[in-house]
C-alpha cells in the first residue's frame, strides 16, 4: 500500500481512498461541431501511454471528492507530484530527462578528475 497526497486536504491518505480517471490537461475542442469525426474520435478515446512521467486526473472518492493531477512514472508507480486542477506541473518528461543528462554530465566530470 502506498499514500498518496491530497493537495485539497492537505494530507496523506491510504490510497484506496483514491481513484485514477485518466489523463491530465487534455483540451477539450474549441468548436466541437467543426470536428471531423477522426477528430472527434481521437478527442475522446486516444489518450497517451508513455513509459515513465505521465500526468494523470484523480479523484479523492472517499475524502473531499474533489479532482487534482498526479505526475506519475509509469515504470516506478513513483508519485512524483499532486497538484490541484488549473495549476500546470513544475515535474515534466522533459524536466525529469533534463536531470538525467546533468546527472551523467556531473559523473563523467568527475570521473575525468
Amino acid at each position: 500500500m502506498f499514500y498518496i497526497y491530497c493537495p485539497y486536504c492537505g494530507e496523506h491518505r491510504e490510497e484506496e481512498e483514491f481513484h485514477p480517471k485518466g489523463q491530465a490537461h487534455i483540451e477539450r475542442p474549441k468548436e466541437p461541431e467543426a470536428c471531423s469525426d477522426e477528430e472527434w474520435g481521437d478527442y475522446l478515446f486516444f489518450r497517451d501511454n508513455p513509459r515513465g512521467v505521465h500526468h494523470e486526473m484523480w479523484v479523492h472518492a472517499v475524502g473531499c471528492r474533489k479532482f487534482f493531477n498526479v505526475t506519475r512514472h509509469t515504470v516506478s508507480y513513483e508519485i512524483l507530484e499532486t497538484y490541484k486542477m488549473g495549476e500546470q506541473p513544475s515535474i515534466t518528461a522533459d524536466s525529469q530527462s533534463q536531470a538525467r543528462e546533468g546527472a551523467a554530465v556531473s559523473q563523467q566530470e568527475g570521473v575525468r578528475a
